[in-house]
This record gives structure tokens, sequence and C-alpha cells, in this order.
């Protein structure tokens, strides 16, 4: 038996995989980064990928030196803010925006019968998913909420297969963040990168852009030709 004929389930990240929403953060954190007096860099930027709101919040608050002038109130509106704005930018998403490969590759799979779950950092995600037109092809959106911690942490990939009522050795998660490549990798699940695989150093796979993803590709990579 090869590792690929154990998988059951495959487990999405949102942002940079499914859609680019990661323009509409940054948008939106340059923002309330502005606001707070941190100079934006690429450095900042890149370093919010994957990253939940209230710790992307805290990365670009301590960027700019301010930790000690926003108390957990503060950081609480400032948060609310950044979403509004961002709900106002994703409210123009339509499935236009799917990102290229990617509605191939969800009718590839649901043609075989994989069970499919997102593991997004974003509390929007249901409402980007539905926006997108792609909610018939998912079982479930685990709620950032509802889990311990953000990733690295393990535990929003751990939730994406259990969810499913899989194992995670049963489950292939997707990412384009070196967070979230911890994330699947920390629940011992098989990781597929896409993007930079000099940022993405530690997925089991990798790939350089969404339209080279396919279920022939992956199982390829694993070693079952």
């Amino acid at each position: 038996m090869s590792e690929f004929d154990v998988i059951k389930g495959f487990a999405f990240d949102m942002d940079g995989v499914l859609a680019d929403t990661a323009r509409f953060h940054t948008i939106a954190w340059r923002k309330i980064a502005d606001e707070v007096g941190t100079t934006w860099a690429k450095e900042l930027e890149e370093g919010l990928k994957g990253i939940d709101r209230m710790g992307s919040l805290a990365l670009i608050i301590s960027a700019g030196g301010h930790d000690d002038e926003y108390d957990q109130s503060a950081r609480e509106a400032l948060a609310e803010k950044k979403n509004t704005n961002y709900r106002e930018l994703i409210s123009t998403l339509t499935p236009a925006d799917i990102l290229p490969g990617m509605q191939q590759f969800l009718d590839e799979l649901k043609a075989a019968n994989y069970q499919l779950s997102v593991a997004s950092a974003s509390k929007n995600a249901p409402f980007i998913i539905e926006r997108l037109g792609l909610a018939d092809y998912f079982e479930a959106v685990v709620d950032p909420a509802s889990v311990a911690a953000g990733k690295p942490d393990p535990a929003i990939f751990a939730a994406a297969a259990k969810v499913l009522n899989l194992e995670p050795g049963q489950v292939i998660g997707l990412e384009d963040s070196a967070a979230g490549i911890q994330s699947i990798n920390g629940a011992g699940e098989i990781s597929v990168g896409i993007g930079d695989v000099n940022v993405l150093t530690e997925a089991n796979v990798n790939f350089g852009k969404t339209a080279d993803v396919t279920l022939d590709a992956i199982k390829i990579a694993l070693g079952d030709k």
C-alpha cells in the first residue's frame, strides 16, 4: 500500500489556496498599521500569513514598538475595525475569484469521493466560501474560535480531520504559509505547500502555484506512480 492509499480527505486553507483574499487582508491591515503608527513592510506582510486576527494585530503593534500603548479593549476595537473594512472588501468576491485550477481540483476530488473541509484562520471563511460558490464542496468549515490556538499550532488542522470523522493520517492539508505547513505537519497530516519552496521548506509536497495542483500530481509526488 502506498502512502496515498490511506488518504480519505483533504483540508484546505482558504487565503492563497482557494482565493486571493490575502490582498484584502493587506489593504485592511495597512489601514490599521497607519492608524497605530507602524511602518508597513513586506516582511511584516509575510509574517501575517496564516495568523489569526488578534495575533496579526499584536504583530503589527509590536512591529512599531507600540505594545504598551494599547490595552485589550483598544486592541479588540482595532481588530473589529479591521474586520469591518475586510468584510466590505470580500463582499465583492464572486466565483471568478477562485484561484486558477482550484475549481477543477475540487471537482476532481468530489468525483473521487474524497471528503473536504476548510481549515482557515479567518472567522469570515464561511462567508467567503459562499461568495465563491463553493459551499457545496465542503462537509465542514472549522471555526477558528473553537480551537485552542491558531496556526502554527496543529489544533485547526487536527479539527479539520475530526469534523470529517477521519484520523489525521488519512488527510492531506493544503497551505500557502509556513505557519500553516507547521500546523498540518504538527497534526500528523500530509502537507502540500503552494508557493515559494524556499519559504515552505517543511512541506511534504510543493507546488509553485495553484494551477499546478492535481490529484495525479500529488500522487506522483508521494511516490504513487
